[in-house]
């Protein structure tokens, strides 16, 4: 399994979600309880940016509508969202934050915002 470099540890610190890139897909890299997390950066409900949320002793919480995701599975655990974000593996060496996604995520940008019908 390939990990590819997203950061340097100390940008996310205890507490904190920031978007980065792999490849071309948007990730969102939270901090919890010391364990860094790695998941899209996209709410299944509507879009929103993860990293525009809150990391919350429960997970990922989206800042538009209150939907809260499990670091470890996705799932989310408070409505309205019904279905899971993606979550990568991730491990720290050396000061540097790393992630793993499938080469399909990267390259094709992994889940992302919808375009509206008829856009580009």
């Amino acid at each position: 399994m390939e990990y590819q470099r997203v950061a340097r540890s100390g940008q996310v610190p205890e507490g904190v979600v920031r978007r980065f890139f792999v490849g071309e897909a948007e990730v969102a890299v939270a901090r919890w309880d010391g364990e860094v997390h790695a998941m899209s950066n996209y709410c299944t409900h509507l879009d929103c940016l993860l990293s525009s949320g809150r990391v919350t002793e429960d997970g990922l919480l989206c800042s538009c509508h209150g939907s809260v995701f499990d670091f470890g599975s996705g799932e989310p655990i408070t409505p309205p969202a019904t279905r899971p974000i993606r979550v990568y593996p991730v491990k720290e060496e050396d000061g540097e934050i790393l992630v793993h996604l499938p080469p399909e995520d990267a390259a094709g940008g992994g889940p992302r915002r919808r375009r509206p019908v008829g856009r580009a």
